[in-house]
């Protein structure tokens, strides 16, 4: 004998959490498909690059780079497109970016 606390069907229990999972579904949709999917080609093509030997590794780069960052802690790499590494640094409490040429290993840019 199966004795029922409830008087509500089994089914009413399961409904919010079906709830949730389409609510889930439709803010997954709401992302541009082609966002995410220009992001992953930017990281296989810097991954291309760094395989054909057309662009110095991370480590080459800091070991040119930061020798010349006096009075600069390193905070380490910050992003990696194709062709520019960006390197963060911070000084007296404030952080700096460095924008360093992937092919060449020459600092193009640095935003304080």
């Amino acid at each position: 004998m199966t004795i029922r606390t409830s008087h509500r069907p089994r089914f009413a229990m399961r409904a919010p959490v079906a709830a949730v999972l389409v609510a889930v579904s439709c803010l997954s949709l709401a992302v541009p498909a082609h966002a995410e999917q220009g992001k992953r080609d930017g990281q296989g093509e810097a991954r291309r690059e760094l395989r054909a030997g057309n662009v110095h590794t991370l480590r080459e780069i800091e070991s040119r780079v930061l020798p010349r960052m006096k009075g600069m802690d390193y905070l380490g790499m910050d992003e990696f497109s194709a062709n520019t590494y960006r390197l963060k640094f911070i000084r007296n409490g404030r952080v700096v970016f460095v924008d360093v040429d992937a092919r060449t290993g020459n600092i193009v840019n640095i935003m304080r």
